[in-house]
């Protein structure tokens, strides 16, 4: 079948975020002279929003709630100031998109990053291509829960049944299918194939040219498996 809309995750999906989100990480550990974290302990620390972020890369005794305030904003600060220090979009998402567009397919994008943070780094990176981006919010929960996919999907007046999530995390994959949406892994990500398939993606894309083949229906779930 032929998708007509998107929605897209945003770190490990359509950017390589990591190393930004680790160094900034690792640099409030040296400041507290906490223990710093590999780039592969970054992969599963992410994917659930920064405040998540900031409870799971410091030490157990700083995840009281006034510590946590103050990690946040020291982490919210340095990662503002050096987000785009190595973050770039994956290679291939640029050509990905051109042909979803030229093909009359919307996209959009949904991710636990804060919401002004999220839609200033798809404007720097894809200036004018996303007119659907939506961060997380106060008073509405993150990813897994389908509350602000189900919000965008109506701003977007997409129909459910032509419509895809994808997405490198099992929190993607149980976003989808929380929201009524199949779900489609992506390979290039931060995360593993064992785990998209754990969670039951209907599809997993090798590259973005596989998954843009498989979204406008020119190849079947199983093909684009292989």
């Amino acid at each position: 079948m032929r998708y007509d809309t998107v929605v897209f995750d945003l770190d490990g999906t359509l950017l390589n975020t990591l190393q930004d989100l680790a160094d900034a990480a690792n640099y409030v550990c040296r400041e507290n002279g906490w223990p710093e974290h590999t780039l592969d302990e970054y992969r599963y620390f992410v994917g659930n929003g920064i405040p998540k972020l900031c409870q799971r890369f410091v030490p157990e005794t700083a995840r009281d709630e006034a510590s946590q305030k103050e990690v946040l904003a020291k982490f919210s600060a340095r990662y503002a100031a050096h987000k785009e220090d190595t973050t770039a979009p994956y290679p291939g998402i640029e050509e990905m998109l051109d042909r979803l567009a030229a093909a009359g397919v919307r996209y959009g994008v949904l991710t636990n990053k804060e919401h002004t943070l999220a839609q200033g780094v798809m404007e720097h990176y894809f200036p004018g291509r996303f007119e659907f981006v939506q961060g997380a919010v106060p008073g509405v929960p993150v990813k897994p829960d389908p509350t602000a996919l189900h919000r965008l999907l109506a701003r977007m007046g997409a129909e459910e049944g032509c419509t895809l999530f994808v997405g490198d995390s099992d929190v993607d994959i149980h976003t989808a299918h929380n929201a009524g949406l199949p779900g489609a892994g992506a390979l290039w990500g931060f995360r593993t194939k064992e785990e998209l398939t754990a969670a039951g993606a209907e599809m997993l894309a090798a590259s973005p040219a596989e998954l843009a083949r498989y979204i406008l229906g020119e190849v079947h779930t199983g093909e684009a498996r292989e």
